[in-house]
């Protein structure tokens, strides 16, 4: 038995989960997300806890179990509390603003970034810390948006310019060796 797919899934206050065959829509303070699942999986909810188990034990309904619950925990986490990603902007004269609801990169090239927010996903900027946070209730959008926006400018392995994940390590090369 998938160790995943046997695990409850708790759901809070505030969250309303609607199933209706194979698809389940979950609605929030945040947001509201739908989706359907293989008609395999037996989703069903009991005093506020929703459970998932598979019809057979088949090679491809155990690959499914585990995955299934975690794209509704994913669901209901995101539109209770919502996910961040935080990326982390080196180099000198590198910088990036806010310009409305889109966010603006200064990364070295001779024009400016602008990157505009799909709908669902908001973007911070700490000047300070030129710290970017890319803010959602889908967790793989903001994934991909936070990628997207690493993408701009990767970090280099020389002097470590460029955007990063805040908790990436950068592997670092040598220079020329002759210089010190």
């Amino acid at each position: 038995m998938s160790r995943i797919g046997r695990l409850p899934v708790v759901i809070p206050k505030g969250v309303d989960i609607q199933i209706d065959g194979a698809t389940v829509r979950v609605k929030g303070p945040k947001g509201e997300m739908m989706q359907t699942f293989p008609p395999s999986m037996q989703i069903s909810i009991e005093n506020n806890v929703l459970e998932v188990k598979r019809a057979t034990d088949g090679r491809i309904d155990r690959s499914l179990h585990g995955m299934t619950r975690s794209l509704i925990n994913n669901m209901v986490v995101g539109v209770s509390a919502g996910f961040e990603k935080i990326l982390e902007i080196n180099g000198v004269g590198y910088r990036a603003e806010m310009q409305g609801k889109n966010l603006v990169l200064y990364v070295g090239y001779s024009h400016p970034v602008v990157v505009e927010p799909p709908q669902g996903i908001s973007f911070d900027v700490d000047m300070k810390t030129r710290q970017i946070k890319v803010m959602g209730y889908d967790k793989q959008l903001v994934g991909q948006i936070a990628a997207d926006i690493r993408k701009v400018r990767p970090p280099e392995p020389y002097q470590g310019k460029g955007i990063k994940y805040l908790d990436e390590k950068i592997r670092r090369k040598a220079g020329k060796a002759g210089k010190v």
